[in-house]
This record gives structure tokens, C-alpha cells and sequence, in this order.
């Protein structure tokens, strides 16, 4: 029964992507602002029919960030995007080059202004990324990048990689860490989409100023021992060599 509640979410979900992808493009194609409102939508139908089938409500936690800010989010599952996408006010997203080609997804993540980076060339990328977003420096928005580059499962540790320090150093601007359980509930690359509640957590801000190896150590500190601390609430036992860090 978990398994077919699950299947069939994900079946509403993905015809629901489609058809209001579709429906809502010429809106999207026409305004910036019209792209945000269907996202959004897609994103509340999408949480409605977690709550429903799956009985897996979202919810997030401390301030929203609403300015002009870099929001580095630990990343578990399509989830954490879509809770992201949701409740802040204009997200664009650092996203991996392959995705602007994707339906549907591509049309719209480029449509607000999303970053495609190409990751397997780590220094033009590095530079392709900065020029991008410094492009748009003058329209507010939150920049979201996944410091390690790819979901992690929980429990999981993978290396932070530079590019956030890189933004954080050369825009100057206030990152917003983040902090998650979703991948408790709704982990890569499985099928199941498991009852529970799925917090996103915004931390406390990180001024601009420090040195960029100043700041991806207090960035992954805070981000990881918060996503533990989440993960523990939701019930997951964490292994015995992360929960010893944690501790």
C-alpha cells in the first residue's frame, strides 16, 4: 500500500507538471512574473496531493528570506526544490547545465533566471556561473545553490565545494544557510513517499566579509549539524560515525 500511494502521487504529480507547464507557458512566456505565480501554484497542488495521498506535509521554519540574498540549502530530494521554489518570494536556482533542456522544467527554470552551470568543467564553470548571476545584479532575488552539488542522502557526507565560498566572496552579498529532512521522507531515487512532516529550516544569516575558507567552514557547520538535528526529530537513526560528530 506505501508503495502504490507513492506510484500514484508520483503519476498526479508528473501529469500535473504537464499539464499546467503547458497551459500556464504562454503566461510564463509572458512575464517573468507570471512564470513565478505558475510555479508556485504547481508547487501548492504538488503539496496538497503529498498531504492527501502520501500523508506528508511540508513546513518551514525560521525567517524566510525576502531580500537580495544567496540561499545555500542542503539538498536531499525534488522536495527541498519545490519547497524552496514556494516560500520564497523570487528563487532563482544554480542548476546543473543538462536541466535547461529538460520539459517543461528547463522552460521555466530559465524563464526566472536560473544559472546553468556546466559541472564537469569546474574553473570556466566557476566563471560562467559568477558572470551569470552578476548579469541580473540589479533585480532582488534569492539565489539558490546547493553547496555540495548533488542530493545527498540522509546521513550522507559529501564534500562542499567552492562555488558558494566563490558567489559569497566575489557578489558580496548576505548568504541564508538551510537546513533539511525531506530525504527522510522522499530520498533520491526512490520510490517511496513516506508519511511524516518535511521541514526546510532557514539559520541564521552569514554577513558578507569573511574569507571565503572562513565561510565554507561555518557554512557546512551549520547547515549539517541543523539537517542532523532535523533528521533526528523526524526519526531517522543517523550513523554512529555522523551522530558522534554531531554530538
Amino acid at each position: 500500500m506505501r508503495l502504490l500511494r507513492s506510484l500514484v502521487f508520483d503519476v498526479l504529480m508528473y501529469t500535473l507538471m504537464a499539464a499546467m507547464g503547458i497551459l500556464c507557458a504562454p503566461m510564463a512566456l509572458w512575464s517573468v512574473d507570471g512564470a513565478y505565480r505558475a510555479m508556485k501554484a504547481y508547487c501548492a497542488a504538488a503539496f496538497w496531493l503529498l498531504r492527501v495521498i502520501c500523508g506528508l506535509r511540508v513546513e518551514v521554519r525560521g525567517e524566510v528570506p525576502t531580500g537580495d540574498v544567496i540561499v545555500a540549502s542542503k539538498h536531499q530530494s525534488f522536495l527541498d526544490i519545490m519547497i524552496l521554489m514556494y516560500h520564497l518570494p523570487r528563487a532563482r536556482f544554480i542548476m546543473k547545465r543538462e536541466l535547461r533542456w529538460a520539459p517543461i522544467l528547463g522552460l521555466y527554470a530559465v524563464r526566472i533566471g536560473s544559472t546553468p552551470v556546466n559541472r564537469g568543467k569546474r574553473s570556466a564553470a566557476m566563471k560562467s556561473m559568477v558572470s551569470d548571476v552578476a548579469k541580473d545584479a540589479g533585480t532582488p532575488h534569492q539565489l539558490v545553490i546547493y553547496p555540495q552539488g548533488t542530493r545527498t542522502l540522509p546521513g550522507a557526507k559529501l564534500p562542499y565545494k567552492v562555488g558558494a565560498g566563490v558567489l559569497y566572496d566575489r557578489l558580496g552579498k548576505t548568504c541564508v544557510p538551510a537546513a533539511t529532512n525531506v530525504g527522510v521522507f522522499w530520498s533520491r531515487r526512490s520510490w517511496y513517499r513516506d508519511p511524516g512532516l518535511a521541514v526546510v529550516e532557514f539559520l541564521p544569516p552569514i554577513a558578507p566579509g569573511l574569507k571565503v575558507s572562513d565561510f565554507m567552514r561555518e557554512l557546512e557547520a551549520v547547515v549539517e549539524e541543523n539537517s542532523d538535528r532535523l533528521m533526528r526529530e523526524a526519526g531517522f537513526d543517523l550513523p554512529a560515525e555522523t551522530a558522534a560528530g554531531a554530538g
